[in-house]
């Protein structure tokens, strides 16, 4: 339908806690879904939150058959999670590189739960209750994160391993299969 600007760092939009659906199976809800859906796809990314693209909804999406910026990640089922929750189901975690949309041509590492349980709710209502791990679960957290106001840089394990993704390719800190979003 439409590819929607999308915020970056810096613009105080970001760091505010969107407020839950209550409006379920809607046109409006629809519609902005697809633009995300649209966004997301245009940028090349693994998933988008409302927020990223000035909507204070605690609305996510997430998901790719086959995506030219990870071509080492197996697919995540592409996905419309409203109002969510996330449980991790164990408390192991995994350091990795991760970007954003919202901050375009950087990357960092940010360590994250290996293993999740996410539940919340899709465009019609229906409640939605999945697991996920490794990379799935790791996009599920970076993109609800971004429902709470969070970006990933302020997550980031060690400020020495953040930078400029052409500076970390060209030293070697960052390989093509590395990059998370």
């Amino acid at each position: 339908m439409a590819i929607r600007p999308v915020l970056r760092l810096g613009d105080p939009q970001l760091f505010k806690v969107a407020s839950e659906v209550s409006e379920f199976n809607h046109p409006e809800l629809d519609s902005l879904i697809e633009d995300m859906f649209d966004t997301m796809e245009a940028a090349d990314g693994a998933g988008l939150a409302a927020p990223q693209i000035g909507i204070s909804l605690r609305v996510a999406i997430f998901g790719f058959d086959c995506n030219p910026r990870y071509p080492d990640q197996n697919t995540v089922p592409k996905t419309v999670l409203i109002n969510p929750k996330i449980t991790p189901l164990s408390n192991e975690k995994e350091e990795d590189w991760e970007g954003c949309l919202s901050v375009p041509g950087m990357r960092g590492i940010v360590s994250r739960y290996k293993h999740i349980r996410y539940s919340g709710f899709n465009a019609s209502g229906n409640a939605i209750d999945i697991e996920a791990d490794d990379f799935h679960a790791r996009v599920v957290q970076h993109e609800c994160d971004h429902l709470d106001g969070i970006i990933y840089t302020q997550r980031l394990t060690d400020p020495l391993k953040f930078g400029f993704t052409d500076e970390l390719f060209s030293s070697g800190q960052l390989s093509r299969e590395d990059c998370s979003e």
